[in-house]
């Protein structure tokens, strides 16, 4: 479990009019939150690739990014990220992670990143993650020549390889969202939801014999039984006037676009849910596997503060220019 965090990172949020029982659930949705001076310390900003008063952008291996905010003394309230999928893609990297011999060794992988990510969330914090899965082929090198599938098939992929037989079967759909939760699981963190994000533009699978894919997981895992989540964010309104949880199946079109910059970024709409549903008032988000910047640009643009980590410079570029171009918009609005 992580240790002990310093009061003088934090501050206790409170907008509560009304004394309530002190319980263990209601504690929970006043949880604290990392001080303005903290967040903007000299031992991050020093480490930064960008930084400014509601976002740090850090550039390096996320083993590495992780343990300096743990160091740090950094809690975030939200986690929300995309971590690479097994055989999808190679971002020539040294240490990436996603070309594990075996699924089983990427998995193992993943959860132990997590398990470091949870040294910098709050207990009573939410972790996202959003996974799909891939099929074993054991075919060899893919030489089609279809366009839409070349930012996936890079060469020879692990599930290109010959199986072992067990997981690992020509045609084998993997289950790797749900492995990996239940190693999850096996590391004491509870999974409150297997949510389900289904894809209407889904890319077209080149298959003659199974159902094309048009979904991937996003799984909610929290630390402790009790811990912040506010559905009135984003709840359904009832005839009764009260209010209702989102549904765990969401439909949201996957981005697309021809910069060729990030081939694999999140949409907005697929964040919203997490992001506000389990991010306090002026709280942090962290997307260890950052990208694009989207979760970033959205906490921002709510109000709250985030961290990104990324390992490819390239991304890096990116999520600094579009912060900047937010920033711009912003300034122009208030002119």
């Amino acid at each position: 479990m992580p240790r002990p965090i310093s009061n003088t990172n934090l501050k206790l949020i409170d907008s509560s009019e009304e004394k309530r029982p002190l319980t263990r659930a209601n504690e929970a949705m006043h949880p604290r939150v990392m001080s303005e001076a903290a967040f903007t310390s000299k031992a991050l900003t020093d480490a930064a690739y960008y930084s400014d008063p509601t976002i740090i952008v850090l550039h390096m291996d996320v083993r590495d990014g992780l343990k300096l905010l743990a160091e740090a003394e950094v809690q975030v309230n939200c986690i929300v990220t995309s971590p690479p999928f097994y055989g999808q893609r190679d971002y020539e990297l040294d240490r990436q992670i996603g070309l594990e011999t075996h699924p089983s060794e990427f998995i193992s992988t993943l959860a132990d990143v997590f398990d470091t990510a949870g040294e910098v969330l709050a207990d009573n914090g939410s972790l996202w993650v959003n996974i799909g899965d891939t099929y074993w082929s054991g075919k060899g090198e893919h030489r089609s020549g279809e366009a839409k599938q070349s930012a996936r098939r890079f060469g020879l992929r692990p599930q290109d390889k010959k199986g072992d037989g067990k997981w690992c079967v020509p045609k084998q759909l993997l289950l790797i969202p749900h492995r990996f939760a239940i190693e999850m699981q096996d590391r004491q963190w509870l999974v409150r939801n297997d949510n389900v994000w289904v894809k209407p533009n889904p890319i077209p699978d080149q298959v003659r014999d199974r159902c094309s894919v048009s979904h991937e997981y996003v799984f909610h895992f929290v630390k402790e039984r009790w811990y912040y989540f506010d559905k009135n964010a984003v709840g359904r309104a009832t005839d009764a006037g009260t209010v209702l949880p989102p549904l765990d199946t969401w439909e949201v079109a996957a981005v697309r676009g021809k910069s060729g910059r990030h081939k694999a970024r999140f949409s907005e709409e697929l964040v919203r849910i997490p992001v506000l549903t389990t991010t306090p008032p002026r709280g942090v988000v962290l997307d260890p596997f950052a990208g694009s910047g989207t979760s970033l640009l959205f906490a921002r643009k709510h109000g709250f503060r985030a961290i990104g980590i990324d390992a490819k410079k390239e991304y890096c570029d990116l999520m600094v220019q579009q912060i900047r171009k937010l920033i711009e918009e912003e300034s122009a609005e208030q002119e």
